[in-house]
């Protein structure tokens, strides 16, 4: 296992080399999306492999967080997003609903307002 860091920004450049091309954008999208679903999924299934069955999944975990990352660069390719953009638009975000952290208040007060009227 390599120990070598990448940008989010070299990162979506070296997805583009192992991605496969599409001629019609929306079926571009659309394998982007389903395949985070499906790597989420199998995400999921190796947690509950840990949580339940007392098998160690570490590894699987890791793999199944770098696959649906690919995923995830891949979409932000799709629109010409910058992952590191978005990753640094989700900290405001994020500053701004839990200024001082994480409460049990404040995120019961976001579960009860409508974000997206709030901008």
């Amino acid at each position: 296992m390599s120990k070598e860091k990448v940008s989010a920004e070299q990162y979506q450049k070296e997805c583009l080399k192992t991605a496969k091309h599409f001629e019609d954008r929306k079926a571009e999208l659309s394998n982007w999306g389903l395949g985070v679903a499906g790597e989420a999924g199998d995400l999921a299934g190796c947690i509950k492999k840990v949580l339940y069955h007392d098998d160690k999944q570490e590894q699987g975990i890791r793999e199944n967080v770098g696959d649906t990352m690919w995923y995830i660069a891949m979409i932000c390719n799709h629109f010409d997003w910058n992952l590191e953009e978005i990753l640094a638009e989700n900290v405001a975000k994020l500053k701004t609903r839990y200024p001082q952290g994480f409460s049990e208040k404040d995120a019961k007060r976001k579960n009860t307002r409508i974000d997206w009227m709030e901008k």
